[in-house]
């Protein structure tokens, strides 16, 4: 239990900035598993980024499978562009089938033959036709939005502490989406509107967290240039480990509801609908709260302590340190010399008193 104290006295001392290689190195694996997958794999694209007509099957309280939905409307003359997907339970429960873009006869024709080989009535399926326009209109204003703020966020980190700053948390933002995208590309997630959406709500996210121990950095190395007691790293260091438990608490307290949408809502009730919003914002949040820690202040420190004013404070430390080892060095045999020089008592007769000297009163007790 001393741990979790020391943890909430914000008093650990794990050696975050001193080990920031083998997190770089991690960080850059990961990166370049997800660009392979970016190039390999690709993304699913939802219907409204890439076109086409969607058909929803009401299936509740029949035992209809998706391979059935496919097969029927592969006869009725449409190819499902997509393997179907079953969301919702009980009286919530739909069969999803994506096709190519399709006329209004054509849907008409289709809904007819589908129902009738799946004994449904005429009206247990509705129809949605989307341009891939459309979806090409949100990807563009996303990217619009991403850039102005990234842009603005830049400006404000640098007036509020220093562009180094805003670098690191650039980069750490960076490494945040890439990390997010590249987990729908090896899952397979459908990429759909609430993808973007969750796509941008995380980036606050692991705004505010850097932000927080960007606060604590600046405050721990206030005037450090002027004194010689710890460098610029160790400060930044110590201030990573006082803001460790408040970080480890907002992304608990963050990913528990999350966490619910994506195994509870979309994994046992089938609630397929949340599941797109509900991965990118989990995924999100926990690489957040990693590159907030690991990646945004170590690569402030690489950058500050490569200044000559910095490199000097180094210096001085290090002379001041060694120097007090020495002090300790030298002084530790001299002080066994004395300890051993010292007479000890034992307990024979008391010393005879010296000559004149008058003779001690018992002491009343």
């Amino acid at each position: 239990m001393s741990i979790f104290k020391r943890l909430y006295r914000g008093e650990t001392n794990f050696n975050f900035v001193g080990t920031r290689r083998r997190w770089y190195l991690a960080s850059l694996i990961i990166v370049v598993v997800c660009v392979l997958s970016f190039v390999l794999r690709g993304f699913n694209w939802g219907i409204e980024f890439k076109g086409g007509s969607q058909f929803q099957i009401n299936a509740a309280g029949t035992s209809i499978t998706a391979t059935q939905a496919e097969t029927a409307f592969s006869n009725a003359g449409v190819q499902p562009a997509d393997a179907a997907r079953v969301v919702g339970s009980g009286s919530t429960r739909q069969i999803v089938v994506k096709t190519q873009n399709t006329t209004p006869t054509q849907q008409a024709s289709v809904k007819a033959k589908v129902t009738r080989e799946l004994g449904l009535p005429s009206n247990s399926i509705s129809v949605m036709s989307v341009s891939s326009s459309w979806g090409h209109d949100i990807t563009v204003k996303a990217i619009e939005g991403l850039i102005i703020f990234l842009i603005v966020v830049s400006i404000y980190l640098s007036i509020r502490f220093q562009w180094r700053m805003a670098v690191g948390a650039f980069i750490a933002l960076v490494h945040d989406l890439v990390v997010a995208a590249g987990i729908y590309s090896l899952v397979g997630f459908e990429i759909t509107p609430s993808t973007v959406v969750g796509l941008l709500t995380i980036l606050g996210f692991s705004l505010y967290d850097t932000v927080v121990v960007y606060d604590k950095v600046a405050e721990n190395s206030r005037d450090i240039l002027a004194g010689s007691r710890m460098t610029f790293s160790e400060a930044a260091n110590l201030a990573v480990n006082q803001t460790l438990m408040r970080s480890i608490n907002t992304t608990i307290i963050a990913l528990l509801p999350v966490a619910g949408l994506l195994f509870v809502g979309a994994g046992v009730l089938g609630v397929g609908t949340i599941k797109d919003l509900a991965l990118i914002l989990f995924v999100g949040l926990a690489s957040g709260a990693y590159s907030s820690l690991f990646l945004a202040t170590p690569i402030v420190c690489d950058l500050t302590e490569r200044q000559p004013a910095y490199k000097a404070l180094a210096k001085r430390v290090a002379a001041k340190r060694a120097s007090e080892a020495a002090k300790v060095a030298t002084a530790e045999p001299a002080l066994a010399g004395a300890a051993a020089a010292a007479p000890r008592r034992t307990g024979g007769p008391a010393p005879a008193p010296r000559p004149g000297a008058r003779p001690q009163r018992a002491r009343r007790r």
